[in-house]
């Protein structure tokens, strides 16, 4: 699904993605971790084309799109959440999520018709809210709602333009444990066919949710393998985690 080969990015001399090659397999879920400074947003941002690659290429099914700008590629099919709430905060959750739907739909562009006069719209908006568990808060304003809400709203809006990859940036960072593990829950749930490429910092939440496990250090790839074989990397456990990790 996804083939990233030889990927490098440095800012004034300092290399933060150093040739990182990965690639994903179609409804894999696979996680990228390691400390602070590790490269793992950098990385994210030349997936989706917020950054230019200094060399290396980025495959989507064979497409080449390394050179594509970030709205092209979310059309050819990747979808992300961000680190921090990238939303509209005096807009309600129904209004957010019908922006997304429209532009899916290319409805943005009918400016002169409001989006609640199409049904498409109205109904693609009510079962995007069923399947992220928002139905009950559509119409709150998303200023209003808990941190984990609002979190659950982003996803929702990636998830609206129906991609292949879904791409999210620490989806559980600043959350209670309550929230935590709803949006486990929820990333748990969605569809098997979608494929997910997640940065968590959590590890419960990583080695229940990933089938495959990346640790960047310092840009490069320390070590890849599944949940099970980076438990039992003594490399990983004296670098990140510690002799406790069970």
């Amino acid at each position: 699904m996804l083939s990233v080969t030889n990927l490098n990015k440095a800012f004034s001399g300092l290399t933060v993605t150093d040739n990182v090659s990965l690639e994903l397999q179609p409804g894999s879920r696979h996680a990228v971790i390691g400390p602070n400074g590790a490269g793992k947003t950098t990385f994210f941002n030349l997936l989706t084309g917020e950054l230019a690659p200094d060399s290396g290429k980025v495959f989507l099914e064979g497409r080449n799109i390394t050179r594509m700008r970030p709205d092209a590629r979310a059309r050819a099919g990747l979808g992300r959440s961000f680190q921090k709430n990238n939303l509209f905060p005096h807009l309600s959750v129904r209004e957010n999520l019908s922006i997304a739907c429209a532009l899916h739909a290319g409805i943005g562009k009918v400016f002169w018709k409001v989006f609640s006069k199409f049904e498409t719209i109205s109904q693609s908006v009510e079962q995007l809210a069923e399947r992220v568990g928002l139905s009950n808060i559509l119409d709150e304003d998303v200023h209003a709602l808990s941190y984990g809400n609002s979190r659950q709203v982003e996803i929702a809006l990636a998830l609206a333009l129906q991609p292949k990859i879904l791409m999210l940036d620490e989806p559980t960072s600043g959350m209670s444990p309550e929230e935590t593990t709803a949006m486990r829950e929820l990333i748990a749930q969605l569809d098997s066919s979608l494929t997910i490429l997640i940065i968590e910092h959590d590890m419960d939440v990583v080695f229940d949710l990933a089938d495959r496990i990346t640790v960047l250090d310092y840009g490069r790839v320390l070590l890849e393998g599944t949940p099970n074989e980076i438990r039992q990397s003594q490399i990983v456990r004296d670098r990140y985690f510690g002799e406790t990790m069970q």
